[in-house]
Formats: structure tokens, C-alpha cells, sequence
């Protein structure tokens, strides 16, 4: 998601249908629905169709999630869609994280099937579950994108305690990238602080009261109060676009039950384990 506000197009303009550069295949591939609809992306790029062909994974694949090397530098599953995007134009960093959620189950379903078997830790006695979960039942989160120009990925959200209005966008994963060098270098400085928070507060937030200007919002996230801090956290989780990626989860040793986000990360490729 690049992932700056830009320009709507003139009321009843068309753009003009990106230009593709599929790659060619004897794989069979499948055509999925993000959860963004592409309505947030600029509309002159590929994703703004809102939708996105993958190939089905191979042992090529197989040798991308097995590979140490992609595994130390963090970068195991963007070269894993990099691989099974059909459309070359398409740059995984710039794909909004909620869409990448999205690929990755279909990437998994199309590869494995629905069933998921994992192990989850209980929140609440930290006993060791295993469980299945059904990957087919997984589905986009309910949003209202009429309510929103199209192109243009911004929100607001008036913070209940000091009442100002954040404009905040969707990330991408380039913008991932960016927070966790910022939180490496501070962490040279000052190893005892983990500063993720406020530094992700800074990168999410755009506008303050209308006002873009990145120093404000730097000094104004630095002094916002833990209530709206939680408040604004909880609203961009639950309201945004993106594909539900949690499950119902009932502890086999103490009985608590809650809805537990699913584990994602390379062994959510390889269903043996």
C-alpha cells in the first residue's frame, strides 16, 4: 500500500486499466478477493481491481519457505508471494497488510487445504493447546467502503479523551519495514525501552486535526494519553478492511474460551509439522 494520500479522480472519470505483466504458467492459479476491495490503492495500479491471481505453490515454493538465508533477514514470505503473484507489476511490499493476510490463507488453502493444525499457548494458564482450524470458514470483515472515496487511504477517528481528530492510513508491508528499522536504531540508544507503541503511532498517523505536519504528530503521539492511545489501536484493529484471522478457542486444560488470533508465520506452510 505506495501508502500516501493522493489525488481522487475527477467525478466520473474512469482510469485507465493498468497494464499487466502476467507471468506465463503451466500452474493452475486462483483469482482471490482482497479484503481492501483495492479501494484504497491508487487507481492506476493493478491492485485497485481489487483483486489478485496466485499461482498454486510448488517445490520451487517449498525451497523459498526452507531457505535459512530468507529466514534470518525476515524476508522468507515476501519472496514466497513474490513468486506466486501472476502479476509481475504488482510489488508485495506495496500491498496493504490486511491484503497480504488474505494471500497468505489462500496461499496455504490452495496449497494444503482448510485444515490448519497448531499449537496455542493459553492466555490465561499458558497451557499448550493443540487445535484445528478450519481455514475455509475464514472470511473478510464486514466494512462499509461507500463511506469512503476510493483511492484515497485515509480515516478519521476522534479520540474520546482529548477529543482531536486523527487522520490514519492502512500499512504496508514497505511500511513495516520502516517502523522496525526506526525501532532497531532506537534500541542502540536506549536497549531498556522497546518504543513500539509510539513508533507505530507515528508512521499510522497522517494528520492531526486536519494538520499533516510530522513534527506535531511526533510530539503529540509522545504526549497522547494511554486512553485514546488504546482507544485509536482498538478502532484501526477493528474497523478496517481486512480478512477475520482469528478463531474460537476453548483451553483443554483450563476451559477458557475467547477468540485467539491464528499463528502466522512460515509453519503455517507446512500442515506436518
Amino acid at each position: 500500500m505506495s501508502d500516501q494520500i493522493v489525488s481522487i479522480t475527477k467525478p466520473g472519470a474512469r482510469p485507465a486499466p493498468p497494464q499487466t505483466t502476467k507471468q506465463e504458467s503451466i500452474f493452475p492459479s486462483e483469482v482471490i478477493s482482497l479484503p481492501s476491495k483495492g479501494w484504497f490503492y491508487p487507481e492506476n495500479t493493478p491492485l485497485a481491481t481489487g483483486q489478485l491471481e496466485l499461482k498454486v505453490m510448488t517445490a520451487k515454493e517449498e525451497d523459498i519457505l526452507t531457505s535459512k538465508n530468507l529466514i534470518t533477514k525476515g524476508i522468507v514470505l515476501d519472496k514466497l508471494l513474490e513468486s506466486l503473484i501472476v502479476e509481475k507489476a504488482i510489488n508485495p511490499a506495496d500491498m496493504f497488510n490486511c491484503d497480504r493476510n488474505a494471500a497468505f490463507v489462500a496461499i496455504r488453502r490452495m496449497a494444503y487445504g482448510d485444515t490448519y493444525k497448531a499449537k496455542v499457548s493459553c492466555p490465561k494458564c499458558n497451557a499448550d493447546n493443540s487445535v484445528v482450524i478450519d481455514l475455509g470458514k475464514m472470511d473478510n470483515r464486514p466494512f462499509d467502503f461507500d463511506k469512503y472515496p476510493r483511492g484515497q487511504n485515509s480515516f478519521e477517528f476522534e479520540l474520546p479523551l482529548s477529543k482531536r481528530i486523527v487522520t490514519f492510513r492502512l500499512l504496508t508491508k514497505k511500511d513495516e519495514d520502516a517502523i522496525d528499522a526506526d525501532l532497531k536504531a532506537m534500541q542502540k540508544v536506549n536497549p531498556d525501552i522497546s518504543n513500539e507503541i509510539t513508533t507505530r503511532l507515528k508512521h499510522v498517523i497522517i494528520a492531526l486535526d486536519g494538520n499533516p505536519d510530522k513534527g506535531a504528530i511526533r510530539k503529540f503521539v509522545d504526549e497522547m494519553r494511554a486512553g485514546d492511545s488504546l482507544a485509536l489501536r482498538q478502532h484501526i484493529r477493528t474497523t478496517t478492511p481486512d480478512i477475520d484471522m482469528t478463531f474460537d478457542f476453548q483451553c483443554s486444560s483450563c476451559g477458557t474460551e475467547r477468540r485467539e488470533d491464528i499463528p502466522l508465520g512460515v509453519e503455517f506452510f507446512w500442515p506436518n509439522g
